[in-house]
């Protein structure tokens, strides 16, 4: 196959992958592996560079997580901590919907947004029942929070987990980089929502009482296992914050965990497989070779170079592009795929431009990718299980009724995150001009000592003579 028709064969394969995805018509890991299996047997890439494209550190992080959260689900933990965030509200309605968005993106942050939301939904639908009120409000709260929670860390949404692999950035850049912007954005959120919401979820004093009865600490089925995997999850935790100085991947940590907790509880390796999500995991490797094939044809240097005349090359405006790009495409298709489109992009905008520090450019693609994924109700993968569940409940979440409320908050939280951005930039732009200033300082002293000393040893040569 010839060069241009190699480009019009690959970018067509993307695009109805793309397309299907999108459409849900056909499960995405089947679209996905569908559109791998094309490129291949046309000969855009053959089976070698196949497995190239492939991140295995992305799948091994999601694999050992994976594996670890199962277990964990086991000890009845979650269902502990919303029980008891309800009591700690007095079974305030109100209350409750705040106390659960905080436990939920707490729990994103720290395991992954997905895996949260299967396990807070449940004791959600159970206490809405329990107070007989509208369980939509709790469940849109319950979305938000798992996205804007998900941002604030290498393993809590998989945009940050794509994104840290092919970049190697570790847990506490993430932390670091995006935790302060994340709390902003958290809590004007959920005290616009409590304001929405107020007067739609009211409940009587006595169903408020009947929530003060539950007895939470008979939600922990196995005390043993419980402290197992508290112990094990913590070590994981601790590697993430410190897998950059031990010189060790992300994936390494979680894969290590998992065989930790694995060899600690002895549980039965075939039942804790089966925690893992193998469509997920699927989707991601059939992914990687699509867009692989998209690289390899030379379409994604083609876009950089757009995007970098666009921008003039400048790192600020190229930055504010990808965050508001990013953040609109989320909003309407699943924010795993753009992702995994731009990083190979903006891998190229910094090849051609020049650019030797990417990472405002990172930054710009998880805030805009995360937040982007709570505007509509297919924006991320954390939403798309959130109906699925109450469906089978039998909630129903309207798009519309989803759209009017948590688009207009997209908005306002890519807003806030605009400014932080060009704060975040502004800062570092003068602390690199105050140390290339402090440099040359030092280097106009140091010139004039030599000068000095040079002049003294002189002046001692003279005297001897």
């Amino acid at each position: 196959m010839q060069a241009e028709h190699q480009v019009i064969f690959a970018t067509a394969v993307f695009l109805i992958t793309y397309v299907i995805i999108v459409s849900e018509k056909i499960h995405r890991a089947v679209a996905a592996f569908c559109g791998a299996a094309a490129v291949i047997i046309a000969g855009i890439v053959n089976a070698e560079q196949a497995v190239h494209f492939v991140d295995f550190n992305t799948i091994g992080l999601l694999v050992g997580m994976m594996i670890i959260v199962g277990i964990t689900r086991q000890t009845g933990v979650f269902e502990y901590l919303a029980i008891k965030a309800a009591k700690q509200a007095k079974g305030e309605p109100i209350r409750i919907m705040a106390a659960l968005g905080l436990i939920t993106a707490v729990l994103s942050a720290l395991l992954d947004n997905v895996t949260t939301v299967l396990l807070i939904v449940p004791v959600t639908f159970a206490i809405a029942r329990q107070l007989q009120v509208n369980v939509i409000p709790f469940l849109i709260v319950e979305i938000l929070a798992s996205n804007i929670g998900g941002t604030a860390t290498l393993i809590g949404d998989p945009p940050n987990i794509m994104i840290g692999s092919a970049t190697k950035l570790g847990f506490m850049d993430f932390v670091l980089n995006l935790t302060p912007v994340v709390i902003v954005v958290y809590v004007i959120t959920i005290f616009i929502l409590k304001l929405v919401y107020r007067q739609q979820i009211s409940t009587r004093p006595e169903l408020m009482q009947s929530i003060m009865a539950m007895d939470e600490n008979a939600e922990i089925k196995d005390h043993a296992l419980l402290k197992k995997c508290v112990m094990v999850l913590t070590l994981t935790i601790i590697g993430f914050a410190l897998h950059q100085f031990v010189h060790l991947e992300s994936s390494v940590i979680a894969l290590s965990g998992a065989a930790l907790l694995l060899l600690v509880t002895r549980m039965d390796p075939e039942h804790a497989f089966h925690a893992v999500e193998w469509p997920v995991i699927f989707f991601f490797v059939g992914l990687f070779v699509v867009v692989g094939a998209l690289e390899e044809v030379g379409v994604i240097e083609a876009i950089a170079e757009y995007a970098l005349d666009v921008t003039g090359g400048q790192l600020l405006p190229a930055g504010l592009l990808i965050l508001w790009l990013a953040a609109i495409a989320s909003a309407f298709v699943d924010n795993i795929p753009f992702v995994a489109t731009m990083i190979p992009l903006i891998q190229d905008m910094g090849r051609l431009g020049g650019i030797q520090d990417l990472n405002f450019l990172w930054w710009s693609l998880s805030l805009g990718a995360c937040l982007g994924g709570n505007g509509t109700i297919i924006g991320a993968s954390a939403n798309v299980v959130v109906i699925g569940m109450a469906e089978k409940r039998g909630s129903h979440i309207g798009f519309m009724g989803f759209f009017k409320v948590a688009f207009p908050l997209m908005l306002l939280s890519i807003v806030i995150s605009t400014i932080y951005l060009i704060a975040w930039y502004l800062l570092h732009a003068t602390a690199m001009l105050a140390t290339l200033a402090l440099g040359i300082l030092i280097a106009f002293i140091l010139g004039k000592l030599d000068k000095g000393s040079i002049a003294s040893e002189n002046e001692t040569i003279t005297a001897k003579k």
